[in-house]
């Protein structure tokens, strides 16, 4: 075992080295699982015997964070990523830590609750893209821009399973180490422990100690507690050949496309009851997904979705989108008398979730409303709004109380607001023309 991890050591080391263009940088996918940690624990070794004058390439660890991760594994990965910073500096060594997390307008709740989206199922799995694949994507390309090339370093296994296997076999450039990216262009795959078994993995991880100085029984009492499949839900997506976690051990707490979640319920099963709102949350989501009362005949587009029985499929309804909210809270109160800093939801994404509302004309429901009915209390608006007085008079004094002026431009500034909340200028232009043309409309309806 040890003289095929020492020839693995030596290959790295063989690469870093010898590479025809050592400006490419190294981006490595860590997700603290088994097989990244006994990747990355590798790579550092190999590091480690090559001179200080030497290591020149850039190593850029990369943690994808879908922000409705299992909470004890974010907790647990978060930690160790800053050992890794932290040793990286101390011992000299050219890495780097990365967190990408999904834009605003692509997370989980403002997709569900904001725009109405269904929870993900096997055929409508919308999730993948925009929460694990584009953040990955927009770093990749990130790199490439400034370096020409990126070379990406995967943990997976041709052992793991033989739809894996296929798809490393699949890219490889015969004769070499290097595979091309099947999406990503200028952009290349290494992944230096496919030939791995898995108890060489976990010796690895076990036997072999962490040259970041993490503890690595933790992570193996995890895999432990939520014993179920032997599978890692790879956290950093570079390709949709990567986007099951049907069968996955650790994913996003919020999965719906996994009939049953086993890590969890295992976890809640061996003392960490805490975790049961979200088990329970997410078996609710399940639940009503397909309730058409909870389901409007139409989906986002406008296109028709009503089964020949007259069962909705479309987005999900206002009163709906309000109540998943609400439950959400309470789960989030919930787990808070527990964790007190963990958020199931951002303050972020409350607003962006508003926003949302307001722009498909749902007006019966408000954050504010259902935020304050869960935590019992009232947001403290004061700031916001003096903020706002203030802005509010200054406009009406350039306008010389012309209220046609003052509503016209008043209404292109939240909306120039709303669209760079959500991060999206994107139709801000033919939206701002619109408006326009409605104020021109009604100010000729009125002289005449």
């Amino acid at each position: 075992m040890s003289v095929r991890i020492n020839h693995i050591i030596s290959e790295i080391k063989d690469q870093y080295l010898f590479d025809d263009n050592a400006n490419r940088p190294w981006i490595i996918g860590f997700s603290g699982g088994k097989d990244s940690t006994a990747m990355l624990q590798l790579v550092w070794l190999a590091l480690k015997e090559i001179p200080s004058e030497l290591r020149t390439r850039e190593i850029h660890v990369v943690c994808n964070d879908t922000l409705v991760e299992n909470p004890i594994i974010t907790e647990y990965v978060f930690k160790v990523l800053k050992q890794i910073e932290h040793a990286a500096v101390e011992q000299g060594m050219p890495i780097e830590v990365h967190i990408t997390i999904p834009r605003l307008e692509d997370s989980f709740w403002v997709n569900i609750v904001g725009r109405g989206y269904p929870v993900p199922n096997n055929a409508f799995r919308w999730c993948t893209d925009k929460m694990k694949i584009k953040p990955t994507s927009r770093y990749i390309t990130e790199q490439v821009v400034e370096n020409g090339e990126a070379i990406i370093l995967i943990g997976t296994r041709s052992a793991e399973s033989a739809t894996r296997a296929k798809s490393i076999k699949k890219h490889e450039i015969r004769g070499k180490r290097l595979t091309n990216h099947p999406h990503e262009h200028n952009t290349f795959v290494y992944s230096p422990i496919k030939e791995l078994l898995l108890e060489e993995v976990w010796y690895i991880v076990n036997a072999m100690t962490s040259p970041w100085g993490a503890d690595n029984s933790q992570l193996f009492k995890i895999y432990t507690d939520a014993s179920a499949d032997d599978y890692e839900c790879p956290t950093m997506v570079t390709d949709k050949s990567h986007s099951s976690c049907g069968q996955s051990r650790f994913g996003c707490w919020t999965c719906t496309v996994v009939q049953e979640d086993k890590s969890m319920a295992a976890l809640v099963e061996k003392g960490q009851l805490w975790l049961k709102p979200l088990l329970d949350l997410r078996a609710s989501m399940v639940e009503e997904r397909n309730i058409s009362k909870n389901r409007l005949p139409y989906r986002r587009n406008k296109q028709h979705a009503v089964t020949k029985d007259g069962h909705n499929q479309g987005s999900y309804t206002d009163k709906y989108r309000a109540t998943l909210l609400e439950q959400i809270l309470f789960a989030q109160r919930e787990i808070q008398e527990h964790k007190p800093d963990l958020e199931l939801i951002t303050s972020q994404e409350l607003v962006a979730i508003q926003v949302v509302w307001h722009k498909d004309l749902c007006f019966t429901y408000r954050v504010s409303d259902i935020y304050n009915k869960v935590y019992n209390k009232e947001i403290d608006m004061e700031k916001i709004n003096d903020k706002m007085q203030k802005e509010i008079d200054l406009l009406k004094g350039v306008c010389d109380d012309n209220s046609s002026d003052f509503d016209l431009i008043q209404e292109l500034l939240i909306m120039q607001k709303n669209k760079a909340l959500l991060n999206k200028k994107r139709g801000l232009k033919d939206d701002m023309e619109r408006v326009i043309e409605k104020y021109l409309k009604k100010e000729t309806e009125n002289v005449h």
